[in-house]
């Protein structure tokens, strides 16, 4: 009997087991939803966006070179009988001093030479120039089929007067020679080799030492296509920042100088170069860039119209999150005209006072309900 109880009993325990589990399930969904009821929704930073007009800026960054190097060599042979103290590798020397000095007896020699031929082509000159009007004037007595150049002396004259202007013409050169034995700065220059010393001979035309002109340096900057489309057509004499980055930033301004007028067949971009006056500080007190620096080059560029400014967090694949009047998540498509440092410049896509979300939902969607936040009167975007 007991057997049978139990049977019959089996049935109607798992029924209710199975409504109790039922019951507890139901109950359960009915409090998840009565959760995600009271969820709030989340809270977002929106900023009101205005469109104006922006300079374009653009960075590059190159090295430093001289505008002119020069191969210096003497005009004239000679023993090297004395050099300048900054004539040494890394010395700076200032235009016009004297670099170093030949031995120059042998051309003092030859200037008194010359001034001597000169002398006495000049006395033959005047000698054949009295004799010349003696001449003319025992011409006057006689038939002029017997007068002729030569019997007036015509042709010596013009040779005498060759004869000076040769002895003048050997005089300047004995001179400029004499004058060369002092081989000068052509420039402001730093010496960045020198193959001479005391008691060496030196032979006209050979190099010597090799200047760099710092008068003046230049910057070449490559620019990539999507900042060449950028740059203005009147962009020669504009100013532009020179960075050199360090313990202590230094800070130069120089000029956009010209453009190379070729792309470069590696990088397939163009070069601009920026020129940078006295970059040794000869001149000025101004901090001195070296050659060899590499620098950051900062210069205005084209003005856009109608840009709007934001920051390159917020944009997402060309999308950016708005906030309608009815707190509304909706998602616009923009342009990116270029990135400069940490923003985007977006001509289209957005409207003047649309509440772009700064602080965007970890999971956004179309429709979604936000709060917006109250904003900070003590912040200015």
């Amino acid at each position: 009997m007991t057997r049978k109880s139990l049977r019959w009993l089996v049935p109607f325990l798992i029924l209710g087991c199975s409504y109790a589990a039922f019951s507890a399930i139901t109950s359960s969904s009915e409090e998840g939803k009565n959760l995600r009821a009271a969820k709030a929704p989340p809270t977002v930073t929106v900023s009101k966006v205005q469109s104006g007009d922006h300079n374009v800026v653009i960075i590059g960054h190159g090295e430093i070179v001289p505008v002119e190097v020069t191969r210096l060599s003497a005009q004239v042979s000679g023993e090297v009988i004395s050099w300048h103290p900054n004539f040494v590798v890394g010395g700076i020397v200032k235009r016009g001093e004297v670099l170093f000095t030949l031995e120059s007896e042998n051309y003092q020699a030859a200037v008194l030479q010359a001034e001597a031929n000169v002398a006495s082509a000049r006395a033959a000159l005047i000698e054949e120039q009295a004799q010349a009007n003696v001449a003319q004037k025992q011409a006057k007595r006689l038939p002029k089929s017997q007068v002729t150049e030569l019997y007036l002396r015509k042709p010596q004259l013009l040779s005498a007067e060759a004869k000076v202007k040769s002895s003048l013409a050997d005089l300047k050169r004995a001179r400029r020679d004499l004058e060369n034995c002092n081989i000068v700065a052509p420039y402001d220059a730093l010496v960045v080799s020198r193959e001479l010393g005391v008691g060496q001979f030196v032979s006209a035309g050979t190099n010597v030492a090799i200047l760099n002109n710092i008068e003046s340096g230049e910057i070449h900057i490559p620019i990539a296509g999507f900042d060449s489309a950028f740059i203005p057509d009147d962009f020669i004499g504009r100013e532009a920042k020179i960075t050199l980055q360090g313990v202590l930033a230094i800070e130069r301004i120089g000029r956009l100088e010209r453009d190379l007028g070729v792309v470069d067949s590696n990088t397939r971009m163009t070069n601009i170069i920026v020129s940078l006056s006295d970059p040794y500080s000869m001149k000025s007190d101004e901090t001195p860039i070296k050659f060899g620096s590499y620098v950051e080059v900062q210069f205005i560029g084209k003005k856009l119209k109608h840009i709007y400014r934001l920051p390159q967090e917020i944009v997402n694949n060309k999308k950016v999150w708005v906030v309608n009047q009815d707190n509304i998540l909706e998602p616009r498509i923009v342009n990116v005209l270029r990135a400069e440092k940490d923003f985007m410049l977006i001509n289209k896509g957005l409207r003047d006072n649309d509440q772009v979300v700064l602080t965007v939902p970890d999971y956004p969607q179309e429709g979604l309900q936000v709060e917006v936040a109250k904003p900070d009167l003590g912040k200015e975007q």
